[in-house]
C-alpha cells in the first residue's frame, strides 16, 4: 500500500476497524513515522474523521464518519434547530470528492438504520431531492436495502475507470444483547470464549443484504458477521465507560481479525 490511501467509511464499528488497523501497524505505540493529517481533510481533530500518514511508505490510513453512507444537509440552513435531509441516492461527500485518490475503500452501514436513530439524528429521508413519500422505502430496513444497492451500483460503475482501487463492503458487525436490548436491560456478561461453537458452518453470508448487493459486481464482500457472532464475550460489556456495551468490541480483539482478512484479500 505504499503511496496509497486506505479509507474506512461508516459508523463507530468502522471506526473500531480503523483503530485496530492503526494499532496493528504501530504496535499501539506512538512513533515519529506517523503524521496526523486530519486537518488536511477539513476535520478538526477527533471530529468527523481521523487520518494518519506513515512517512516511511507515504501510506495514509483514515476513517470518515458516514453511518448510513448517505449525503445529508440541513433542510433550512438558517435555522439551528432544523431537521436534516438524508439523501438515499447521494453518496457520501468524502467518497465522491476523494475516489480518484483512494487505493482501498472499506465501507459499512447497519446499526444506524432504525427509527430511534433517525429521530435522534433529526433526519428525514429524501429521494430525488424531495422528502420521501414511498411507503415501502419509508420502512427503515427497506431504505437500508435501497441505500446498500445504490452505493454498490455507483461504486461498481466507478471501478472500470479506477483499476487500482479495491472496494470492500464489510458485513454487519453482530451485537450480543441477551435478556433484552441495549435500552431494556440487555447484558453480555459471558467471559468464556466460543461457548456457542468454534466454527462457521453455513455457506451463505448472514448479511444477505450486502451479499446480494455485491453479487455480480466488482465490489468485494468482507464477510465478518458469522465469525464475529461466535465471540459474544468479546464486547466492551460493563468494563467501558458506558453502562453496558454489547455492540462495540474490546481492542485488541475481534476487529483485528477483520483486518487480517482484509489484508489477505488486498
Amino acid at each position: 500500500m505504499q503511496n496509497k490511501i486506505v479509507a474506512f467509511i461508516g459508523d463507530s464499528l468502522s471506526r473500531q476497524q480503523f483503530q485496530s488497523m492503526m494499532c496493528m501497524l504501530t504496535g499501539g505505540e506512538e512513533t515519529r513515522d506517523v503524521e496526523d493529517l486530519a486537518r488536511q481533510y477539513g476535520w478538526a481533530v477527533h471530529h468527523g474523521g481521523w487520518a494518519y500518514r506513515f512517512k516511511s511508505t507515504n501510506t495514509t490510513i483514515l476513517h470518515a464518519w458516514s453511518a448510513r453512507l448517505c449525503d445529508g444537509e440541513r433542510i433550512n440552513a438558517s435555522d439551528p434547530n432544523t431537521l436534516f435531509a438524508m439523501h438515499l441516492d447521494r453518496q457520501p461527500a468524502f467518497i465522491r470528492n476523494n475516489i480518484d485518490h483512494l487505493g482501498v475503500l472499506v465501507i459499512n452501514t447497519a446499526h444506524h438504520w432504525s427509527e430511534l436513530k433517525m429521530n435522534e439524528d433529526k433526519q428525514v429521508i429524501f429521494l430525488n431531492g424531495k422528502p420521501l413519500k414511498d411507503k415501502y422505502l419509508l420502512k427503515i430496513e427497506n431504505a437500508r436495502i435501497f441505500k446498500v444497492n445504490n452505493i454498490v451500483k455507483w461504486l461498481d460503475s466507478k471501478l472500470a475507470s479506477h483499476p487500482n482501487l479495491q472496494v470492500f463492503f464489510r458485513t454487519t458487525s453482530p451485537k450480543h444483547f441477551f435478556k433484552g436490548e441495549w435500552n431494556t436491560g440487555g447484558t453480555c456478561d459471558n467471559t468464556i470464549p466460543l461457548t456457542r461453537g468454534t466454527e462457521v458452518l453455513q455457506e451463505e453470508s448472514m448479511d444477505k443484504v450486502v451479499a446480494d448487493a455485491v453479487n455480480g459486481t466488482r465490489v468485494k464482500i468482507l464477510d465478518i458477521t458469522a465469525l464475529s457472532d461466535l465471540r459474544d464475550e468479546a464486547h466492551i460489556s460493563h468494563y467501558g465507560r458506558k453502562p453496558m456495551d454489547c455492540l462495540h468490541w474490546c481492542l485488541p480483539g475481534v476487529p483485528d481479525t477483520w483486518n487480517e482478512l482484509l489484508s489477505a484479500l488486498v
